[in-house]
């Protein structure tokens, strides 16, 4: 069992993306949970893990990218695992962070 993190970046304003609505599903699309980014552009998700795949969906509201699904596998033998996101106003990039 593990627990997740994110944390959204808007690279175009160099600063957190802040009231970013993000809600972590399983692979099949079932909701486990919703949240919006703090001010600091970070959600600690209260919702334990098993292992498998699951999804991050950020409803970004930019004009070419509305919405950002990420697709993970979650290894349940790692107590952690975060999430990183960077906006910018026609791209985006991920990562796995510690």
């Amino acid at each position: 069992m593990t627990t997740l993190s994110t944390h959204v970046l808007d690279a175009g304003a160099g600063a957190p993306r802040a009231d970013l609505e993000v809600v972590l599903a399983t692979g099949a699309g079932a909701e486990l949970e919703r949240a919006r980014t703090d001010a600091d552009g970070r959600i600690r998700f209260v919702t334990v893990l098993d292992g498998g795949h699951h999804a991050l969906t950020f409803a970004t509201a930019t004009a070419f990218h509305p919405v950002v699904r990420v697709d993970l596998t979650v290894d349940g033998a790692e107590p952690h695992h975060h999430v990183a996101l960077l906006l910018s106003p026609f791209a985006y990039t991920t990562y796995k962070g510690s």
